[in-house]
């Protein structure tokens, strides 16, 4: 049974997102990615060589946040330092492309845009090469940031922090920024970073994960006890006003000063994944308050999305249609599985970089059978992930004829959604394979014996990036036209 804050929670209006404005204040990051193959090892060095294939390049630190605050159909503003050339130019383009107003980005002459570079090959991760500077902001940069503070925060409803300690987010611009929020009566929540909290001292809402919390307070935190012992020192130590420790597969517990501490448990169906989940709590409960609910409502909504997050793998944001599905329909389960091939990319790229081995099936599934379920179980122990591809019903009717399909697109996927073996699925038009297969770049692309590998759609495709195709032998000799045919004639 839910609570009230659950309850509660789960009666917003998505769509007052759009109406939120939210400042970013953090550390910004360029994530690069090269992919590769390797099939050799340097005559130079005993080190393998990698023969480039593709770069890619997205937002990091507190871009993630930005990330998920625009996916949920928020505006956002962005406060905080680049450097310039190239790599600044990249990160820049990245914020234009969502539409974020940066005009509180401020770019350094002598200051390298912080840049983390993942070598890939194979799907593993080789090498990480990191460009960054843990050095304090300058004076002038400090001084031009609180005058844009000043001009942005009018018009923001909500200010996250998100600390990633490169040398932004420090005492003094905290205590500043602290000061003009309290002055302008607008809340401000801070993702904190480091073993010293108190330059927190100030802020509205402090979100540690477990791990920080017990290292910043100096307990270690084993059970509830030690986790409502470690809040009530921070709370000693810090002088911010409500912390809220995020626990993972755990859930997230709720500290104010003088009262009971309040426990959200997670709802995910399963825990894959908790990277990320951090930034989603964040960015849900400042846009829960900013739309007008009661920081404990916020947290329940900030937790349904969590909840969702950690079930996926290897993935760092929630979608605006995700999070409106779970709330219409009460509970983070199979409506989390469908996605569309824009989502399915990003999920999948995310995966890739997390060294998660995804294997992709396509079908029409027009009638669920046996051999269906084989196919799927089977495939899903090729890898770590399983994402089905289904036939909208116009491509079932062009493969299978008229009458078809029997049973439409949607409850297809209902019912493929609540097998275990099934992580993902998208609806798709035959003609659309080639996209599907390029959005995933599965390791393993499957289908039953029943077909030839050289005729398998997609094939030269995923053989292209180093991906395979597998036959699952079919053991049945049962076929959903079959089933429909008997059905017919009785």
């Amino acid at each position: 049974m839910r609570s009230s804050n659950e309850r509660n929670a789960m009666n917003i209006d998505i769509s007052k997102f759009e109406h939120c404005r939210l400042l970013v204040v953090g550390d910004l990051m360029l994530d690069e990615y090269v992919w590769g193959n390797v099939d050799r090892i340097s005559p130079e060095a005993p080190v393998q060589v990698v023969s480039v294939n593709s770069e890619q390049y997205t937002l990091g630190g507190c871009g993630n946040v930005v990330n998920n605050l625009v996916a949920l159909g928020a505006a956002v503003s962005v406060l905080g330092v680049a450097g310039t050339g190239r790599n600044a130019r990249l990160m820049l383009d990245k914020l234009d492309e969502l539409g974020v107003d940066r005009r509180g980005i401020i770019q350094e002459q002598q200051r390298p845009t912080t840049k983390k570079t993942r070598i890939i090959a194979e799907h593993q991760q080789v090498l990480r090469i990191d460009r960054e500077t843990k050095k304090e902001i300058s004076g002038q940069t400090f001084e031009t940031l609180i005058n844009l503070a000043e001009q942005i925060i009018d018009e923001t409803d909500i200010i996250l922090l998100s600390d990633y300690g490169k040398g932004l987010i420090t005492r003094p611009l905290v205590t500043r920024l602290a000061a003009l929020a309290q002055a302008r009566n607008k809340i401000i929540i801070a993702d904190p970073k480091g073993l010293d909290f108190t330059k927190y001292a100030g802020i509205s809402l402090l979100t540690p994960n477990r791990r920080e919390a017990a290292l910043a307070a100096g307990i270690e935190i084993s059970d509830q006890k030690s986790l409502t012992a470690a809040g009530n020192r921070l709370f000693e130590k810090t002088g911010v006003q409500k912390i809220l420790i995020t626990c993972g597969k755990d859930g997230m517990v709720f500290f104010e000063p003088g009262k009971k501490p309040v426990h959200f448990s997670t709802r995910a169906r399963e825990v894959y994944d908790v990277s990320g989940a951090g930034d989603t709590v964040v960015s849900v409960l400042g846009l829960g308050i900013a739309a007008g609910l009661s920081f404990k409502h916020a947290i329940s909504l900030a937790n349904i999305a969590a909840g969702i997050v950690v079930g996926k793998v290897g993935t760092a944001t929630v979608s605006r249609s995700e999070l409106s599905r779970t709330l219409k329909s009460g509970e983070e389960d199979v409506f989390s599985k469908q996605k569309t091939i824009d989502e399915l990319a990003q999920l999948c790229r995310r995966m890739h970089q997390d060294h998660k081995r995804i294997v992709l099936t396509n079908g029409c599934f027009d009638l669920l059978h046996v051999g269906h379920i084989q196919l799927l179980a089977s495939s899903k122990q090729l890898g770590d992930v399983l994402i089905v591809a289904v036939d909208n019903d116009e491509s079932v009717k062009s493969l299978k004829g008229a009458g078809r399909p029997v049973i439409g697109a949607t409850q297809r996927v209902r019912i493929l959604s609540a097998l275990d073996s099934v992580d993902y699925v998208v609806v798709f038009a035959t003609r659309d394979l080639d996209k599907i297969i390029e959005a995933v770049r599965p390791d393993v692309l499957t289908k039953g014996s029943n077909y030839d590998t050289a005729k398998v759609l997609g094939r030269k495709i995923v053989e292209q990036y180093g991906g395979r195709v597998e036959l699952i032998p079919v053991t049945e000799a049962i076929s959903s036209s079959q089933i429909i045919k008997t059905i017919r004639k009785a």
